[in-house]
């Protein structure tokens, strides 16, 4: 049985939310992070697990895990919630066709339908779309819209003065197997960049973004509509600003300079 009150909890609201406020709350309080592939701990999608790690420990998670969240306190709330898997395109080579290894949610709920997602770490959705092509929409300074691409809805975010890609998805609910395939592959394949790198993101209320990442170099970046700032970080400096910018406490490095947790699995 999900606990619907300590997830409220957990966000900072109470009673019964509307769509809107949980998605907005939700991302910007639990923080997008891949540290258990990073330190070789495979990603659990058991119910119990993510409440666990991302309720009550305070941890964050990737995709599937914060989507999967989501899913739980939405059908709590009476909503129906469905399960798409999406092929991320932001920084794909022309012509390039990635698996899908990204959740994304179709909710219906007060007799509309909607396009959520709480877990793309590159810059989620505030709030959410309606579900379907559209028209623009500005959240805290970012926007968005929805484009069809053959089969495909693909969602697009304004990078200086054009329109990119995000990622693309069918409108097809998939079964749960699905998930937990991309999902392994995701967390534990070598190659698999949530497990050769790291990264941890919050987004706030005002729309700023802010990500700690070696994925190109390790730094600490801040990102809002109006420009981004880049400042490099050492190593030593990692557990620190994961305790203090994003409220994931307990991490230290070992003696070969990687990622432990001292308080739990």
């Amino acid at each position: 049985m999900f606990d619907l009150d300590a997830y409220l909890v957990r966000l900072g609201l109470q009673g019964d939310a509307e769509l809107a406020e949980v998605h907005r709350a939700h991302v910007t309080t639990i923080p997008f992070e891949n540290l258990d592939p990073h330190r070789r701990v495979p990603v659990s999608l058991a119910p119990d697990d993510l409440e666990r790690k991302l309720v009550a420990r305070r941890r964050g998670g990737y995709c599937f895990e914060q989507n999967l969240l989501l899913k739980a306190a939405l059908e709590a709330l009476g909503a129906e919630v469905d399960l798409f898997l999406a092929r991320v395109r932001l920084g794909a080579e022309p012509g390039a066709v990635r698996p899908r290894s990204h959740l994304v949610l179709g909710v219906r709920a007060d007799g509309s339908s909607w396009h959520a997602d709480v877990g793309f770490g590159l810059g989620s959705l505030l709030e959410p779309l309606p579900l379907g092509p559209g028209g623009e929409h500005e959240q805290s300074g970012w926007r968005f819209r929805v484009v069809e691409d053959g089969s495909e809805l693909v969602l697009q975010t304004v990078d200086g003065d054009e329109w990119i890609d995000l990622y693309g998805f069918v409108p097809q609910p998939v079964p749960f197997i699905d998930l937990e395939t991309s999902n392994w592959w995701t967390s534990t394949h070598p190659r698999s960049p949530f497990v050769t790198g790291l990264v941890a993101g919050l987004q706030a209320g005002d729309g700023t973004r802010t990500v700690l990442s070696d994925w190109s170099e390790l730094a600490l970046t801040e990102q809002r509509p109006s420009g981004t700032s880049v400042t490099p970080v050492s190593w030593d400096a990692v557990p620190d600003l994961l305790a203090t910018r994003f409220g994931l406490e307990g991490f230290a490095l070992d003696d070969g300079g990687r990622l432990v947790l001292e308080t739990g699995p």
